[in-house]
């Protein structure tokens, strides 16, 4: 029997009831978010329409880094030796522009460019991507800058960059020793990336090349700021919508002073007669002075010459410019002052006495009589000899030092050794890097056992220790070095670091800056210093270089040098009138003064200057100059004080005298 389902009875009146409230929470929230959307709308096209107006589909948002103003570098005295000055040039940026050939054909005319330029642009826009902008003007003109102004709105992609760019107001004077700024390029970018330096670069054009600019880099640069801006479909700037500054670098103030280097320089300029002409014209003597503060190290004066404008690598030198430089054979790129290496001649003789006087190889009371030449004990080795045929009878060390008396010095570095004799000279500073603060320092040739093993495979022989004593041999060592080694002795055996930088100025704040000393030569008894001294007063006043340092108003002590090019056999015979210019003697001298309370420390090299007292009219001048004060124009840089007459003339080589050093 079936049964029955009972089947509930739908109540429609709640149903209806029901539908309604839903209907109605539906209308309003309808309402709600139609009233938003129309609130969005109003705050959107009515109130915010003025921020909003210049915004389209085809403006954007960019994010730009401001490069920061490089510090600038001053001398001692605040003269400024590296400038920021205000440019403009004329930027394309590839991407922008729909027919560059056009755009170019165009611009050629309208500015007076070059075809030269246009070929260097395209070599450019080849070497970066295609949104960087590629320089066509370097340096626009004012009437450049002024046509272009009126124009600009036909050449979308085409602008003009104001910036600031170094600037070197003394050019070739300073450039081995401040270097330059140049274009950044791969192997910059790919160091910069390793050193994590990279996105503080990216809206730097040039970085430290050489020098100072290299060295203190991280300082001169700064911290580069940004600058959020809306471009149109141009690539013009619309407005700025936010801005973080940039962080300028530091400004550097050197220990150099700019009218002792300018008149260092102007020492190895000479005026001479050209035979054929009868014209007056200017020689340039190849070679390096140094002049420091022996009692802290303060490089002075740093002379390379020849040098070479360095202004012309700021913005990229042409490849014909650079050649030229680069063939030149009196190699101007190169620093003489930290990378000449020369044979040290007897400027070594005061640190070798040290080493036998302390080691006991001599003493004070030691007497050599060699009547010009000297042998190796029990052997039959070549005859080493003396600058003088006869020879110089009795010697001490006061008259060895003072005469530069070869045969004594050959003797000395036979009893250290090879070993000891190397040992001792390290720690002159011989060797090694002198500590300078700019890269480009040469540690020169301080040969040992090993090296000659490592260099020719072969071991040291007796025969090579004796012309060391000399600074002769495959002894090498730069002017620096030299310099470095002179102020050991005269600071009694104080090692000071040379360097450039003096102070560090941020804002208004300046922070002198320090060098530590290396360790003194506390084993080198004073009585020896006070010998090795006296035996280089007794230089200028009666030895190799007492012509050139008469009549001084203040006692100097020095030492001569002169390091051969090439080497003589038994029965060859110098004579600086019949060799090539390239194989004669060079030159040197290095001295400070006053004696007894050194403030000014000159070391001078002269390539192929001929005999060593040729360049100790250089040294002494320098010293006058800074102990004397000459009196200065009112122009920076401009000297009244002339170099002395007795430079002028001077030969290479002077035949009729004997060789000493």
């Amino acid at each position: 029997m079936k049964k029955h389902c009972r089947h509930q009875i739908r109540d429609y009146k709640q149903e209806k009831a029901l539908f309604v409230r839903r209907a109605i929470q539906a209308f309003i929230g309808i309402i709600i978010l139609t009233s938003v959307l129309i609130g969005n709308l109003y705050h959107l096209q009515v109130q915010d329409y003025s921020e909003y107006k210049a915004r389209s589909n085809s403006n954007s948002i960019k994010l730009i880094p401001v490069a920061p103003n490089r510090g600038r570098i001053y001398d001692r005295n605040g003269v400024i030796l590296a400038d920021n000055i205000p440019v403009c040039s004329l930027e394309i940026t590839p991407d922008q522009v729909k027919n560059m050939a056009q755009v170019l054909m165009r611009l050629q005319p309208l500015l007076g460019i070059s075809d030269q330029d246009i070929a260097a642009f395209n070599k450019a826009k080849s070497q970066v991507p295609a949104f960087k902008p590629v320089i066509l003007i370097a340096h626009m003109n004012n009437k450049q800058v002024a046509v272009f102004s009126v124009n600009e709105f036909e050449y979308p992609g085409v602008n003009i960059d104001a910036h600031l760019e170094r600037y070197y107001p003394y050019g070739a004077a300073l450039t081995h020793l401040l270097g330059y700024v140049g274009k950044i390029n791969d192997r910059d970018i790919a160091a910069l990336k390793k050193s994590g330096k990279y996105d503080n670069y990216k809206a730097t054009r040039t970085i430290g090349k050489l020098g100072i600019e290299r060295y203190y880099e991280d300082m001169l640069h700064g911290k580069t700021g940004y600058e959020t801006v809306e471009v149109n479909s141009h690539g013009r700037v619309v407005r700025t919508l936010s801005y973080v500054p940039p962080v300028a670098g530091k400004d550097l103030k050197l220990t150099i002073d700019i009218n002792l280097q300018l008149y260092a320089q102007k020492l190895l300029t000479l005026q001479q007669k050209d035979p054929t002409t009868g014209l007056m014209v200017t020689k340039v003597r190849r070679g390096a002075i140094v002049a420091m503060n022996p009692k802290n190290g303060a490089i002075l004066a740093m002379v390379s010459s020849p040098s070479y404008n360095p202004n012309l690598f700021v913005n990229g030198i042409s490849s014909k410019a650079y050649t030229a430089l680069l063939n030149d054979p009196a190699r101007p790129l190169i620093n003489r002052a930290t990378l000449g290496l020369y044979p040290p001649g007897s400027t070594v003789k005061p640190e070798l006495a040290a080493a036998g006087l302390t080691t006991g190889v001599i003493t004070v009371h030691t007497v050599r009589n060699n009547h010009g030449w000297w042998r190796i004990p029990n052997s039959k080795s070549r005859k080493f000899r003396d600058d003088r045929v006869q020879g110089f009878a009795n010697v001490d060390i006061y008259k060895a030092i003072e005469k530069s008396v070869n045969t004594y010095f050959y003797q000395v570095a036979y009893g250290l050794g090879i070993d000891r004799l190397s040992a001792w000279m390290t720690k002159f500073g011989y060797g090694q890097h002198s500590g300078i603060d700019i890269d480009e320092d040469s540690t020169g040739i301080m040969p040992t056992r090993a090296w000659k093993m490592a260099r020719f495979h072969q071991p040291w022989m007796q025969g090579d220790t004796v012309p060391l004593g000399i600074g002769q041999g495959y002894w090498t060592a730069t002017p620096i070095q030299i310099a470095k080694a002179t102020s050991v002795v005269a600071e009694d055996g104080i090692e000071h670091r040379p360097h450039l930088l003096k102070d560090i100025i941020d804002g208004k704040t300046q922070q002198p800056v320090t060098f530590a000393d290396f360790k003194p030569l506390t084993s080198v008894p004073q009585k020896d210093w006070a010998i090795i001294k006296k035996g280089m007063e007794l230089v200028v006043e009666k030895g190799t270089a007492s012509q050139m340092f008469k009549n001084m108003p203040f006692q100097v002590a020095g030492k001569t040098g002169t390091s051969q090019v090439y080497s003589l056999t038994d029965t060859e015979h110098y004579d600086a009138n019949e060799v090539a210019e390239h194989f004669k003697d060079h030159a040197l001298f290095t001295g400070f003064a006053p004696a007894n309370d050194p403030s000014i420390l000159v070391t001078v090299v002269l390539e192929h200057g001929g005999w060593g007292w040729h360049a100790a009219p250089f040294a002494r001048d320098i010293m006058e100059y800074v102990l004397l004060k000459p009196t200065l124009s009112p122009q920076a840089g401009e000297l009244v004080q002339q170099p002395s007459p007795s430079l002028t003339g001077l030969s290479n080589g002077v035949s009729s005298v004997a060789k000493v050093s």
